[in-house]
């Protein structure tokens, strides 16, 4: 099933939602401030989408920018951080079986429904 991390608050994340609607086709969304996920699951989140964990940061937001910019963290270190602060994470995610894009732009995901 298909499966996205949903900041409601976020224009482009609620872009993708649309996007799943209008696919007809089965979806999860995880709304992943209010159930952050886990460490697992995020190390699973950055390898489905082939990327480095600090390719995942919201490197514009005041939390980055006053806690972490600027320090040499390890990939764990910058995954922690995320967990700490989910608001860090990029939007939306969405995972479908083994592949995964980040919604940006929207366009990203209709390569994998």
């Amino acid at each position: 099933m298909i499966k996205i991390y949903h900041n409601p608050r976020c224009t482009k994340s609620r872009q993708g939602l649309a996007i799943l609607e209008n696919s007809r086709k089965e979806f999860e969304v995880v709304k992943y401030l209010d159930t952050i996920p886990s460490e697992k699951e995020l190390t699973e989140i950055v390898q489905l989408l082939n990327i480095a964990p600090i390719d995942l940061v919201r490197k514009n937001e005041k939390i980055w920018k006053e806690n972490y910019k600027g320090k040499e963290l390890s990939d764990r270190e910058i995954i922690i951080a995320m967990l700490q602060n989910p608001k860090l994470i990029e939007r939306p995610i969405i995972i479908n079986k083994n592949k995964a894009v980040i919604g940006r732009p929207s366009e990203n995901i209709l390569t994998i429904i």
